[in-house]
């Protein structure tokens, strides 16, 4: 039997009292690479942060290979919707990647040999080796997303987590990351929040429809019928080579 890399048992959750998650049951096993979708304000960016521990948990529970998020905060990487940092401030590609090998609970360390070893590995696997020695405000959109998730897998993460990872980020871009994602769940867990359905269908195995309340589906596909449920309306999904089919009455997972 496989042993679930997260596992979310009754999970609610408000904000100044407005609820935002209720009745949460969500079970996910390694390599897994599921797709998060629904409406703006549904909670998908609120699950991610409650499943990364930033945000505590009012009711229920979220475990991370079986333990609270924080105790397994080394075995994550994350790439939020907004990356906050000063793309006017004069740091290098390598050094914004660099970052990724920072252990908050060790404090400020100097960088090993091997750090920078990972650190090159990384950039390499996103094509962005040769801009190592650029800044960051320089990049395209596109590169400098790739930068932000080059620095999430320099450390060596098991489980990687992207929030809107090809917004603003140009056709052919959002292509190259997905297929790179794509190979990277050979051997990580991925979870990604996108409103990008028809580039989405291509790479994903699982769907979770996120909107107060979760429903997983474990087919890669995104029919009608869920856009409907995450979105409480119709919703016309225009895209060429989607699979259909009719699903059963939602369950809660």
């Amino acid at each position: 039997m496989r042993t679930p890399v997260i596992e979310i048992k009754d999970l609610w959750f408000a904000f100044n009292k407005h609820l935002v998650l209720k009745a949460v049951n969500l079970t996910i096993y390694p390599n897994e690479f599921l797709a998060l979708i629904g409406p703006n304000g549904g909670g998908k960016t609120t699950l991610i942060k409650l499943m990364l521990g930033l945000l505590k948990t009012e009711h229920g529970k979220v475990l991370i290979f079986g333990q609270k998020p924080k105790q397994v905060a080394h075995l994550i990487g994350y790439v939020p919707q907004d990356v906050r940092i000063n793309t006017n401030f004069p740091i290098s590609v390598h050094d914004v990647v660099l970052m990724g090998r920072l252990h908050p609970r060790q404090g400020w360390v100097r960088y090993s040999r091997k750090d920078h070893i990972i650190v090159q590995n990384a950039l390499e696997k996103l094509g962005m080796w040769q801009y190592r020695n650029e800044r960051i405000k320089q990049l395209s959109g596109g590169q400098r997303q790739r930068a932000f998730i080059a620095r999430a897998l320099a450390v060596e993460p098991e489980i990687l987590f992207l929030d809107e990872p090809i917004a603003n980020v140009d056709t052919k871009g959002q292509t190259e990351i997905f297929s790179l994602l794509k190979d990277l769940n050979k051997s990580i867990t991925i979870l990604v929040v996108s409103h990008d359905f028809m580039v989405l269908s291509s790479y994903i195995k699982a769907v979770a429809c996120v909107n107060q309340r979760v429903h997983f589906h474990a087919a890669a596909e995104i029919t009608d019928e869920m856009l409907e449920m995450a979105y409480h309306c119709p919703v016309e999904l225009i895209a060429h080579g989607i699979p259909h089919r009719v699903l059963r009455k939602h369950e809660e997972h």
